[in-house]
C-alpha cells in the first residue's frame, strides 16, 4: 500500500505543477500533507515536517549566501570576461546561443555546486534569449542538462556518495566514467545544436548592421542581469515579458515554441539600464581580489575545509564589506537579490515537506524495495545495465542520499551474488544524474526556473525526454567502453 499511495503521491504531484494547476510551492506542501493523512499517519505530519526542513536547512542557508555572494560577483563584473567571449561567439544567431548555453554551463559546472553554474548562466544568457525572443525552456533545459552531466565530478556529490555508500576509492569510479561522460556531453552540445536550429528556423538568424552594432551589443548584454538601479542578478523587471508567458513546448518540436519570450523589443524602459556594462556596481580595480576570493572559496569547497553554508555566508560577507563599503551600498546589493533569495529558499523549505512525508512514511524505502525485487532473476548477471537503468526513475523521485545509501548498496549485493563488481554498479548508478538534476526534490533546479523566469512545469514537460536520452546515451556509451 504504501508503494502504491508513494508512486501516487509523486505522479499528483507531477500532475498537477505540469497542467498548472498549482504553484510548487503549494503542491510541494498540500499534497504530502494530503497523503500523510491517507496513509494514516497525520498525527506525525509535524514530525515529518521538521525532520525534512532540519535536514535541508543547511541547503537552503548555502542557496541564500551563495545567491548574494555570487549575484555581488555578477555586479561587480567579475564574469564579465567569460560572458563576452560567449557572446561573442554567440552573436545573433539563435543556434548559437543555445551552444553557447550548453557551453557556459558546462565550464561553470566544475565547480561542482548546480545552484552557482544556474545563477551565472541565466544572469549572462537570459538578457539575449529574451532580446532574440527564445523559448526559454530551451536555455533551462540545456543548462539543467549539462549540468547533470558535470554533476558526476568527484566533489559534485553523486560519486562521492557512491563511493561512501560502497567503500570505494572515488577515483576508481570516476575515471574510468570519464569517456562514458563526455560521450554524454557531446551528446548535450549535439541536442544543443539541433534545439538551436529549430529555434533559428522559428526565429530567423538575426542579421545585425555591422560590427560596430555586433560589439555594442556585446559590451550591453556583458552586463547581464547587473543592474544600475536595480540591482544586479534581480531579473525582476528584466523579466516581465518572460514571466507568466513561458508556455514551454507545443508537444512537436520541443522547442518550446509556445513561450512567449518577447519580439526583441525592450517590455521595460529599465531593461537596457540594468543591462549596462558602465553600472555603477562594477570594481574594475578589485577584480583580481573577487577572483581571487572566488578561487579560494572553490577550493575550500572542494577540499571540504569548512562546510559549504559556512563557506558561503563568510564568503557573502567579505564580498560585501570590500567591494561595497559604505552600509547603504551593502543594503542595496542585498536588497536587489532579494527576490531570488526567498524564491528559492521558499522552495526548499516546501520541498522539505515532500521530502519529510516520503521518508517519515516509509514510502521511499516502500518504493525502492518493490523496484529491487521486481528485477528478474535472470538479469542478475547484469545488475549494473539495471542498476543505469533504474538511476533514472529512482534519482527523480528520490534524493541522491536516498538512492546512493539507501537502493545502491542492496542492488550492489544483489549483483555481487552473480559476479558484478561493486565498482560497476557505482559507475553505472551515475548514469541518471542528467535527469537528476531536473528533480524537484532538487533545490538547485528552483534557482533555474526562478531567474529565468520559467514555470517548473514547463521546464519539467520539456527536459524529461531530452535528459532521459542523455542517461541512456551515456549508459550505452559506458557499456560500449566496457566500463560498465
Amino acid at each position: 500500500m504504501l508503494t502504491i499511495l508513494g508512486f501516487a503521491m509523486i505522479a499528483t504531484f507531477l500532475v498537477l505543477i505540469m497542467t498548472k494547476k498549482m504553484s510548487p510551492i503549494a503542491a510541494l506542501v498540500l499534497i504530502p500533507a494530503l497523503f500523510c493523512v491517507a496513509v494514516g499517519k497525520g498525527a506525525h505530519l509535524g514530525d515529518y515536517v521538521i525532520d525534512g526542513v532540519s535536514s535541508l536547512a543547511p541547503t537552503a542557508a548555502m542557496l541564500m549566501f551563495a545567491i548574494v555572494y555570487f549575484g555581488v560577483m555578477i555586479d561587480v563584473g567579475l564574469f564579465d570576461p567569460v560572458v563576452r567571449g560567449i557572446l561573442r561567439f554567440c552573436k545573433a544567431d539563435p543556434m548559437r546561443v543555445v551552444v553557447g548555453t550548453a557551453v557556459l554551463a558546462a565550464i561553470v559546472s566544475l565547480d561542482g555546486d548546480g545552484s552557482t553554474t544556474f545563477m551565472i548562466t541565466v544572469s549572462a544568457m537570459y538578457p539575449l534569449y529574451k532580446r532574440l525572443g527564445m523559448s526559454l525552456v530551451v536555455m533551462t533545459g540545456v543548462a539543467a542538462m549539462a549540468n547533470g552531466v558535470m554533476n558526476t565530478v568527484p566533489w559534485g556529490g553523486p560519486t562521492a556518495r557512491a563511493a561512501t555508500a560502497l567503500k570505494l576509492d572515488a577515483a576508481d569510479i570516476f575515471v574510468p566514467m570519464i569517456p562514458a561522460l563526455l560521450t554524454g556531453l557531446l551528446g548535450v552540445f549535439g541536442l544543443a545544436y539541433v534545439l538551436g536550429l529549430r529555434e533559428r528556423r522559428r526565429l530567423g538568424a538575426l542579421r545585425l548592421q555591422d560590427e560596430e552594432s555586433v560589439e555594442t551589443k556585446e559590451a550591453v548584454l556583458v552586463g547581464a542581469g547587473a543592474g544600475g538601479g536595480a540591482g544586479a542578478g534581480r531579473l525582476g523587471k528584466q523579466a516581465v515579458a518572460g514571466a507568466g508567458g513561458t508556455d514551454a513546448g507545443d508537444g512537436g518540436d520541443g522547442t518550446g515554441d509556445g513561450v512567449d519570450a518577447g519580439d526583441g523589443r525592450d517590455d521595460d524602459g529599465d531593461l537596457l539600464k540594468g543591462l549596462d556594462p558602465n553600472r555603477p556596481t562594477l570594481r574594475p580595480r578589485l577584480y583580481w581580489f573577487n577572483a581571487l576570493l572566488t578561487g579560494v572559496l572553490i577550493t575550500a569547497m572542494i577540499l571540504e575545509l569548512l562546510p559549504i553554508p559556512v563557506l558561503f555566508l563568510l564568503g557573502a560577507a567579505l564580498a560585501l564589506s570590500v567591494n561595497f563599503p559604505r552600509l547603504p551600498d551593502q543594503k542595496a546589493r542585498i536588497a536587489a537579490h532579494a527576490d531570488n533569495v526567498l524564491n528559492v529558499s521558499g522552495m526548499v523549505f516546501a520541498a522539505a515537506v515532500f521530502t519529510g512525508v516520503l521518508q517519515g512514511t516509509g514510502m521511499v524505502d516502500s518504493m525502492a524495495g518493490w523496484l529491487v525485487d521486481t528485477v528478474p532473476d535472470g538479469l542478475g548477471p547484469h545488475m549494473a545495465l539495471v542498476t543505469g537503468v533504474l538511476s533514472l526513475p529512482l534519482t527523480y523521485f528520490m534524493s541522491n542520499d536516498g538512492f546512493y545509501f539507501g537502493v545502491l548498496p542492496v542492488l550492489t549485493e544483489a549483483g555481487a551474488a552473480h559476479g558484478v563488481t561493486p565498482l560497476e554498479m557505482a559507475r553505472a548508478s551515475l548514469v541518471g544524474q542528467p535527469l537528476h538534476m531536473s528533480s524537484p526534490l532538487v533545490p538547485a533546479v528552483y534557482v533555474l526556473v526562478g531567474m529565468a523566469r520559467v514555470e517548473f512545469g514547463d521546464h519539467t514537460r520539456f527536459v524529461v525526454k531530452w535528459a532521459a536520452l542523455t542517461c541512456l546515451l551515456i549508459l550505452a556509451a559506458g557499456i560500449l567502453y566496457g566500463t560498465i
